[in-house]
């Protein structure tokens, strides 16, 4: 039986990437990260709005098209996590804090502008 999650292996992949453990063999994900937070960050953004064209496309075809750049934006933002020794546990902790808590609620607590 499978005890690890698609999200768990794929982070370690990264992990073993930006630790250089994978060999010496270039990789997009090592290159992504020798580039650090300006390249991923354009990255992400990149993906991000290619998401929400996706979204907006009409049918079963759309809506495939949306699952493949949703891979894309979450497979980017683990290599920014990475990059920034960040790990999925900590933001999946984050989540739970916020579980619950009404998202206006959660924003005006932080006493940050929305974004």
């Amino acid at each position: 039986m499978e005890t690890q999650s698609v999200l768990t292996k794929l982070t370690a992949v990264i992990e073993s990437r930006k630790s250089g453990a994978s060999g010496g063999e270039r990789s997009y994900t090592r290159t992504l990260l020798e580039g650090g937070v300006p390249k991923i960050g354009a990255k992400i953004m990149e993906e991000a709005e290619e998401a929400v064209e996706a979204a907006a496309e009409p049918g079963e075809e759309g809506r495939q098209h949306l699952v493949r750049e949703a891979a894309d934006l979450v497979y980017h933002l683990l290599v920014l996590l990475a990059c920034r020794d960040t790990t999925l546990a900590e933001v999946e902790a984050e989540l739970a804090r916020r579980f619950g808590v009404s998202g206006i609620e959660e924003k005006q607590g932080r006493g940050k502008p929305d974004g």
